[in-house]
């Protein structure tokens, strides 16, 4: 199976979890419910780890952030993330550029 930057998009597109950023630490930290975080991570700063590797560009662009995508990594939790084989590679290849593609945020 040849990886393309479709399949990349859509690896990325089904990361499971929630990222928060937590004030008090100035750390993001991932939880699989909305309702596991804790006092000091502010409601609007939660998003599905999908959106999260997502960075905004200009109107509907959006890059997948590698430095994103790196938080979840060191996470050491792939399987529960659902960091695929296509996510890999994409990290591996730090000589291509990062991936910009139109999307519209998913529906919450």
């Amino acid at each position: 199976m040849s990886i393309t930057s479709a399949s990349i998009c859509a690896a990325a597109d089904q990361l499971q979890g929630f990222v928060g950023f937590n004030g008090k630490t100035g750390r993001h930290i991932v939880r699989f419910s909305e309702d596991s975080f804790g006092l000091d991570v502010q409601e609007q700063s939660i998003t599905p780890a999908c959106e999260f590797v997502w960075r905004a560009y200009e109107g509907n662009l959006m890059h997948l952030d590698r430095s994103r995508l790196q938080l979840l990594f060191e996470q050491n939790i792939d399987d529960r993330l659902n960091i695929g084989e296509p996510l890999r590679v994409y990290m591996r290849r730090q000589d291509l550029p990062e991936i910009s593609a139109e999307r519209r945020r998913l529906p919450a």
